[in-house]
């Protein structure tokens, strides 16, 4: 798509999805059973033909930096334009980090003009939706306004923490600055498209933390911004409830988010494995299970990444269990998340004991187990406990 370049913002620290983001960027975060949270933008780029594509990094960049690569996946291993990953510089003007989007979209902009850009397409790197991005450029340049914001409609008793707006004849009379709670209606979403030129026009000395605020500013000041709805599903796993939730929704039987679209594949970086294994004895019930995962226990209502080995006697409920991790004989693992690479020990109990008190529902009560820690047989861990891996030493010798 000529004169457009889709920038995603991949540097927050992503502090509520907890000890899975303590060594990773939270866009490289995995989700669904093979996929990464970056694969969803990166795929809507492929399909809807978008060539130049930035990713601004900060935050413990090395897995996300390792999983796109040259982005040779969504065919953007291009000797013109393709995927370039810019992070924070320092010069005798700037010498601390980018302090939240607006000051790393404002720092990069040279390089955007450089290139040859007259648009932006603004976005987070850790947003789980398919969006055909040409038809948010179209609606963009047939309203002639600077700034198009695309808005999500949230479902009435489906309450979200959002930022509400108001639109008229297609364009925002109103967005609010902070987030508030929101249970019917129309809520934007953090995915934006900016001429060159009103960026610009708005430079200033401190930039606005978020983007919201640049384009709040900008209606206050009565310039023209455009809205456009994104229908079906739309998801910003900012904490571990969240990350939680829409992953299980894969897993109803007629999920709100398709990964089986021949015409809109979500493609990713990953080395090939052998195809699942379900050994005498076993049961899976309602699940996700990826290649190379062995399964000899029981697995209901859960997803299990490649490699992941559970063991005879085994049950796994609820729960995300990341690469290649083991789980012992006899182990049980109830509403936890593990991370990858963790060693499970035989008749160890991961999400024990009664709910918390006042537990609304399982989202509260969420264990956490941190990359690659080993748990000793018998280990327990309470529900809503948490295993960093920091403390692989301790969880081991208890």
């Amino acid at each position: 798509m000529r004169g457009t370049t889709a920038v995603f913002l991949a540097g927050g620290r992503g502090e509520g999805l907890g000890v899975l983001t303590e060594h990773r960027a939270p866009p490289a975060v995995p989700f669904g059973g093979k996929y990464r949270l970056v694969d969803f933008s990166l795929s809507n780029c492929h399909h809807s033909e978008i060539s130049e594509v930035v990713l601004l990094t900060q935050h413990a960049p090395t897995s996300l930096n390792e999983h796109v690569g040259a982005g040779r996946p969504w065919d953007l291993d291009r000797a013109q334009g393709g995927l370039r990953i810019l992070q924070p510089f320092a010069s005798r003007h700037r010498t601390r980090w980018t302090e939240g989007p607006g000051d790393a979209v404002q720092r990069n902009l040279s390089e955007f003009e450089e290139a040859g850009t007259e648009r932006l397409l603004v976005g987070s790197a850790e947003h789980v939706y398919l969006l055909d991005y040409s038809d948010l450029i179209a609606s963009h340049a047939e309203s002639e306004c600077p700034v198009s914001i695309t808005v999500h409609r949230v479902p009435a008793a489906r309450s979200r923490h959002a930022r509400p707006i108001e639109i008229h004849g297609g364009r925002v009379r109103r967005i609010a600055r902070d987030k508030m709670a929101v249970d019917d209606g129309l809520t934007a979403v953090g995915l934006f498209v900016f001429e060159k030129d009103f960026l610009r026009s708005a430079i200033t000395e401190r930039p606005p933390r978020t983007l919201f605020e640049w384009v709040a500013a900008a209606v206050e000041r009565g310039v023209p911004v455009n809205a456009f709805e994104l229908e079906g599903f739309w998801a910003d796993p900012i904490d571990l409830p969240t990350y939680y939730r829409t992953s299980m929704a894969l897993l109803a039987p007629d999920p709100p988010l398709s990964l089986a679209d021949p015409l809109w594949t979500v493609e990713t970086h990953g080395e090939e494995r052998p195809p699942a294994r379900f050994l005498e004895g076993s049961m899976v019930k309602e699940s996700l299970v990826a290649g190379g995962a062995m399964v000899a226990g029981r697995v209901e209502r859960s997803i299990l990444f490649g490699g992941a080995v559970i063991e005879e006697g085994a049950t796994v409920t609820d729960s995300i269990v990341f690469q290649d991790v083991r789980v012992g004989a006899g182990a049980k693992l109830d509403h936890v998340i593990v991370d990858k690479s963790v060693e499970v020990g035989e008749r160890a109990v991961l999400g024990d004991g009664p709910w918390p008190a006042g537990a609304a529902d399982e989202l509260v009560a969420l264990a956490v187990i941190g990359k690659e820690a080993r748990l000793a047989p018998r280990f327990r861990l309470a529900r809503g406990g948490v295993v960093a891996v920091a403390d692989r030493a301790m969880a081991g010798a208890r």
